[in-house]
């Protein structure tokens, strides 16, 4: 059985929140405006070379994962942001927006537990929002 995540647990809280770029600061806001829960940023530009942040977060229910999503998606739009691709929006456990530079994950707490990407990139910098 998976140990349960919690923003608490985790360690290496040491990634200003000013010092991230200004849309994914943005996608932190959009997020917390739907009510996204536990905002997590994550920093690999300097682990991987697929992407530079994660911006992580779950919602209470598949109506919240995807008025989160859409939320995100039609605010990017606005000023010229789309993404290069959208993956779980038809089941709306775990929706994947990948923007190049960032990805955002949506996630159901359950997946969020199960899949535990802040474990799997624990020595990332990071930022949380509660």
């Amino acid at each position: 059985m998976k140990e349960k995540i919690s923003v608490s647990t985790i360690k290496n809280l040491n990634l200003p929140k000013r010092a991230l770029p200004q849309t994914v600061r943005l996608v932190v806001k959009l997020g917390l405006a739907k009510k996204g829960e536990e905002i997590m940023v994550l920093k690999l530009s300097e682990l991987t070379s697929f992407t530079d942040y994660f911006i992580i977060m779950h919602g209470q229910s598949e109506r919240q994962i995807l008025a989160i999503y859409e939320h995100i998606e039609t605010e990017l739009k606005k000023i010229n942001l789309r993404p290069l691709g959208v993956e779980g929006v038809a089941n709306a456990e775990w929706v994947l927006m990948d923007y190049g530079d960032f990805i955002v994950h949506i996630f159901s707490r359950q997946a969020r537990e199960y899949y535990s990407l802040e474990k799997l990139w624990g020595d990332a910098p990071k930022a949380v929002w509660k």
